[in-house]
């Protein structure tokens, strides 16, 4: 019996795409139809989720995090996108493609989307997308080798840091100022403050630099 799969894969990069849809239909099951539209932006990919849930839902999204924001501004990046994607299209499998590997943004994906598939572009071949696809269908999650390495890390490590204290390591790893941070979380300088001193202790480092501290940081798996 024929299996129809309705496919939206959304990338900036047309050639990318023109990879992802090739390997797909060259590697799939004799019983499978695919259906693969293709989008290249936030707009395109908002317009074509929203008629498929007037019409026939998509099954799988393959959706890159790093894409222009949307028009109106609501949408800063494929991470907004998918996480739309969830709410309005519940029984879809999202895959999230990104050339991100800092375990910041490797947990803070799988925190606000739990994707299906998580695959890190710069450890991508053919054979392991179409495994990625099959085990997506079938038997969820599929994590590339980065993403697991990742998890493993944070597993094995005692420390305990909450998504605000993750975020201000993220933000100092990225050369933002003490000083700055406060416009990025949302929290007043003098908690900021507070929460490095907490870091500086959880991380052992008493010579009170930024650059110690992530350098630490790094070594467990936290940036």
């Amino acid at each position: 019996m024929t299996e129809s799969i309705k496919i939206l894969m959304i990338d900036d990069h047309p050639m990318i795409i023109e990879g992802y849809q090739n390997t797909l239909l060259f590697t799939k099951k004799d019983h499978q139809e695919l259906k693969i539209d293709i989008a290249n932006n936030c707009d395109e990919a908002v317009a074509l989720i929203n008629k498929s849930v007037k019409q026939i839902p998509y099954d799988v999204l393959f959706v890159d995090i790093s894409l222009p924001p949307s028009s109106d501004g609501v949408m800063s990046s494929g991470e907004d996108l998918a996480e739309y994607a969830k709410s309005v299209l519940p029984q879809a499998k999202i895959v999230v493609l990104t050339m991100f590997n800092e375990s910041f943004r490797i947990h803070n994906i799988i925190k606000t989307i739990d994707p299906e598939g998580f695959l890190i572009k710069s450890d991508l071949t053919s054979s392991e997308l179409a495994s990625a696809f099959q085990a997506v269908l079938n038997n969820p999650p599929f994590y590339s080798g980065t993403v697991n390495q990742h998890i493993r890390k944070s597993l094995t490590t005692d420390i305990v840091i909450d998504e605000k204290n993750r975020k201000i390591l993220y933000l100092l790893s990225q050369g933002i100022k003490t000083k700055n941070l406060a416009q990025h979380l949302d929290i007043s300088l003098s908690a900021i403050e507070k929460r490095k001193k907490h870091l500086r202790e959880i991380f052992d480092v008493e010579d009170g630099q930024d650059e110690t501290l992530i350098n630490e940081a790094r070594k467990t798996g936290f940036i």
